[in-house]
């Protein structure tokens, strides 16, 4: 079983920072994308950033040029560094994870979410 931890959320004013942390702990054989979501309040989830195995990244424009995902392999942990930040950023940051228990059985795991909000 795999279980993820999220932290880092909280109040900032815009034009401040945040760096969210998502560690993964457990039965894990591998990780292959890694990945942070937002939702807003009335809202759909949306894609925030990935990140793979080999360090591939994708984010969604919004975010462009102020966020940035990275990952250390040896802790299984996806980071998201957010600068600049704006307050249409707030929202509900969700990490997932997607893996290997073992060669043939894989996993996709949300993590239980952590509150951002930019407000002055």
């Amino acid at each position: 079983q795999v279980e993820l931890v999220e932290s880092g959320g909280g109040l900032v004013q815009p034009g401040g920072s945040l760096r969210l942390s998502c560690a993964a702990s457990g039965r894990i054989f591998s990780i292959a994308v890694m990945g942070w979501y937002r939702q807003a309040p009335g809202k759909q989830r949306e894609l925030v950033a990935t990140i793979t195995s080999s360090s591939s990244t994708n984010y969604a424009d919004s975010v462009k040029g102020r966020f940035t995902i990275s990952r250390d392999n040896a802790k299984n942990t996806v980071y998201l560094q957010m600068n600049s930040l704006k307050p249409e950023d707030t929202a509900v940051y969700y990490c997932n994870v997607q893996g290997m228990y073992s060669a043939h059985n894989g996993f996709g795991l949300w993590g239980q979410g952590t509150q951002v909000t930019v407000s002055s």
